[in-house]
């Protein structure tokens, strides 16, 4: 069985769904992306509740949670990966450094998600939390 992918991004700026499409044949599964950067974005996008961004922030675990199954729902994917963070160099706080990116992939039933700091400037970290979102991806699937 062949599963669906999307990819709903805030932080990356699109390199996650850039980095599928670079895969020859990825149109047999990719079945696209959303860029949700501001939090408007997020809300009429993905689904993600203003109470939430409101609670917890936009980069938080709930929103990448709720980020992830808005994108699966929006295009009929099995399987969505969100990332939501701070690339810096400014808006980061001690509660929520720069380089601070949550991640979430789901298949509508099981959900994970979780968190890294990546050291670096802007740049490093969107590439970086590109990759990991793509190595959460993979193993989400491969223990599913």
């Amino acid at each position: 069985m062949k599963l669906t992918i999307s990819v709903a991004e805030s932080c990356t700026g699109g390199r996650v769904g850039d980095k599928i499409t670079d895969i020859p044949g990825s149109s047999d599964y990719f079945l696209g992306g959303i860029t949700g950067y501001s939090n408007g974005a997020k809300m009429a996008l993905l689904s993600v509740s203003q109470e939430s961004l409101r609670s917890f922030g936009a980069v938080s675990e709930q929103v990448a949670r709720e980020m992830a199954l808005g994108c699966r729902r929006a295009f009929e994917s099995d399987i969505a990966v969100s990332t939501t963070g701070i690339a810096g160099p400014s808006g980061g706080s001690e509660e929520k450094p720069v380089g601070l990116v949550w991640f979430a992939v789901t298949d509508g039933v099981r959900t994970e998600s979780n968190s890294i700091i990546f050291p670096g400037d802007r740049k490093k970290i969107k590439e970086n939390a590109a990759i990991h979102a793509l190595q959460l991806l993979l193993e989400f699937i491969d223990n599913g």
